[in-house]
């Protein structure tokens, strides 16, 4: 699968859906992002079962926001609506690689009952 540009409506619509998100903030004056671009590319080409998504932060400024995006290349994974991860700074094609790998691993029902206990515990209920 190749990767698609995203805009606010299209990124909350792709973080709802259950699927595996891996999002590329970036700019097009960016060096380190334009290093990146064809490392990610190559990896979105090798798995049809996540989502790999660019948002130009020039175009979406109001969505870089929003994500608290300072710099760039960041790297950002969802999946079922949670924040698994996000880095600033562009990854070697073996790190984006075994991330890819992480990502698809994980156990969700595990982080779900993880982030409910959080939540028990931060409503001061047991």
């Amino acid at each position: 699968m190749s990767t698609v540009d995203f805009d606010n409506e299209s990124f909350q619509a792709a973080v709802l859906d259950g699927k595996p998100l891996i999002v590329d903030f970036w700019a097009p004056w960016c060096g380190p992002c334009r290093n990146f671009a064809p490392v990610f590319e190559n990896e979105a080409a090798q798995h049809d079962d996540v989502t790999f998504a660019k948002v130009n932060t020039e175009e979406q400024q109001e969505l870089a926001a929003a994500m608290g995006i300072r710099s760039i290349p960041t790297l950002m994974v969802f999946r079922e609506k949670v924040l698994l991860f996000s880095q600033a700074g562009a990854l070697s094609a073996s790190q984006l690689k075994e991330l890819v790998t992480e990502v698809k691993n994980v156990d969700m029902e595990q982080v779900h009952a993880d982030i409910a206990a959080q939540d028990k515990g931060a409503d001061g209920k047991a």
